[in-house]
């Protein structure tokens, strides 16, 4: 995430030639395990945790984090697939969230290429 924040200050600053804002693109793939299921301990010492963090596994959590990446407008979309060790070799994916697929994301990266004139041709 501070990479698109570094990025999102530099366009704000002037330090691309261009005025088209950036396309930034988050995609993340993890493995669906046992351990990415099952819920992550909570500790809360100094403040609470949010509601929807507390009995969420890790396959949650990141899918919360994906979305709240974009709702944030750090990135312009996020996709979050998932896949089990012996099928990921072989292009066997999940797509947890329908707002989060591969083709939403190419859909989005397509769109902001046709939009500041980069595919003159389709």
């Amino acid at each position: 995430m501070g990479s698109a924040v570094d990025l999102w200050i530099a366009f704000r600053e002037g330090a691309f030639n261009v005025g088209t804002p950036p396309f930034l693109g988050y995609f993340l793939m993890v493995e669906d395990c046992e351990a990415s299921q099952q819920p992550v301990k909570v500790l809360e010492p100094h403040f609470a945790v949010f509601p929807e963090f507390k009995k969420a596994s890790y396959l949650q959590r990141y899918e919360l984090f994906c979305r709240k990446l974009v709702l944030e407008r750090h990135y312009t979309t996020a996709s979050f697939i998932t896949s089990r060790k012996d099928d990921g070799s072989t292009g066997q994916y999940v797509e947890p969230a329908s707002d989060l697929t591969a083709v939403n994301f190419l859909r989005a990266l397509y769109a902001h290429v046709v939009a500041f004139g980069g595919a003159d041709r389709e």
